[in-house]
């Protein structure tokens, strides 16, 4: 029996897996959860990515119609049009919000410089900031050796000082444990006017780390998920270490 079948038939009801070749696990509304420590990865260095491309369907390309019922359309040339749709400026930022065991909580986000640390509190780091949608997107590193650490991990996305444009956008969530296989979490519904949302929540439940899809849109910044998840932290304005500018 291979690896993955051994999966699907001891949690088919917790997670879709994909492919042995892709070896990953796609976190979905009906399938919404799995545990680190039963995948053997609740250790090492998690690295959390953030990717995203624009749309291709929301270029702007005209409708021809169909063939069948015009089959002279194909003969006619497409009319040029301003894709403008396309020219949206995009700046999907990761950051994560911590609760630690002793009860101190905090931020590791771009916005006001929270790169957080690795090897001593919060074991939670972002490596940079992606402002382009690179190939590689963003990374948060956690250090799992400090699972006991751990209470609870929000990770989220929010759009820097921009248009409003997760509808526009594919952009997924990728966990890269040490060991065993990425799990997923795709942003693929539309809230055409959100600014931030709640990816996925990690938490420590007697000692087994889990996670959790969420994928929750809010209208807000980082503030808004705070509430919604009830951290209790206090809020103002951040600034990245350009002119960029932005609010929480």
């Amino acid at each position: 029996m291979g690896f993955f079948d051994g999966l699907l038939g001891a949690r088919a009801a917790q997670f879709d897996s994909g492919s042995a070749a892709s070896n990953s696990i796609e976190l979905t509304k009906r399938r919404h959860t799995v545990s680190l420590t039963k995948q053997g990865a609740a250790g090492g260095h998690l690295r959390v990515n953030l990717s995203w491309r624009m749309r291709t369907s929301d270029i702007g390309a005209p409708q021809r119609g169909s063939l069948l019922r015009h089959p002279l359309r194909m003969f006619t040339p497409e009319v040029v049009q301003a894709h403008t749709m396309s020219m949206v400026n995009v700046d999907l930022d990761l950051g994560c919000l911590y609760e630690l065991a002793d009860g101190s909580k905090g931020v590791v986000q771009p916005l006001g410089g929270f790169f957080g640390e690795l090897n001593t509190p919060p074991y939670v780091k972002l490596s940079g900031d992606d402002r382009f949608g690179s190939g590689s997107g963003e990374d948060i590193y956690i250090n799992l050796d400090h699972r006991d650490d751990f209470k609870r991990l929000l990770i989220f996305v929010y759009i820097y000082d921009q248009t409003p444009a997760f509808d526009r956008t594919h952009a997924v969530v990728t966990l890269y444990p040490s060991n065993g296989p990425r799990v997923e979490i795709g942003l693929d519904e539309r809230h055409p006017q959100a600014r931030s949302c709640a990816v996925v929540l990690i938490e420590n439940v007697k000692g087994e780390l889990m996670v959790r899809r969420e994928v929750k849109f809010v209208y807000g910044f980082q503030a808004e998920l705070d509430r919604l998840f009830g951290w209790g932290l206090q809020w103002g304005r951040g600034y990245k270490s350009r002119a960029d500018r932005g609010a929480m």
